[in-house]
């Protein structure tokens, strides 16, 4: 039987990368869970990100998690805000256009780490 540990303990430096790598997310800029799971070396390893992203709310310093959406622009971790409508607010908030769950224009919002890292 394989050993259980709990995903906050074995990938905790992991998720400190992922909170270290959102808090430079220019205001007014996006990046997907993915970016970030291949800036960190980890490709395929965008779910991993969205967990962190989860639990971001834990952090004593401010996560910009609204900043991260799905490949395609969408926001998919909408539900995860409180209210709900909160990430689309705080991107709207940024000047960025939203337009059913979607990123419009999201190739020019996009902020890839790899390059601009």
């Amino acid at each position: 039987m394989a050993k259980t540990i709990k995903l906050s303990e074995e990938n905790k430096d992991f998720f400190d990368h992922v909170y270290q790598v959102v808090r430079l997310i220019p205001h007014g800029r996006v990046t997907s869970y993915g970016a970030i799971a291949n800036y960190l070396g980890r490709k395929g390893g965008a779910r991993m990100v969205g967990w962190a992203m989860n639990a971001s709310h834990t952090q004593t310093e401010q996560v910009p998690a609204h900043r991260v959406v799905n490949r395609l622009g969408l926001l998919s971790g909408k539900a995860h805000f409180s209210p709900p409508d909160m990430m689309e607010k705080q991107l709207i908030a940024e000047g960025i256009v939203v337009i059913d769950d979607q990123i419009h224009d999201f190739k020019n919002h996009f902020w890839n780490p790899l390059v601009e890292l």
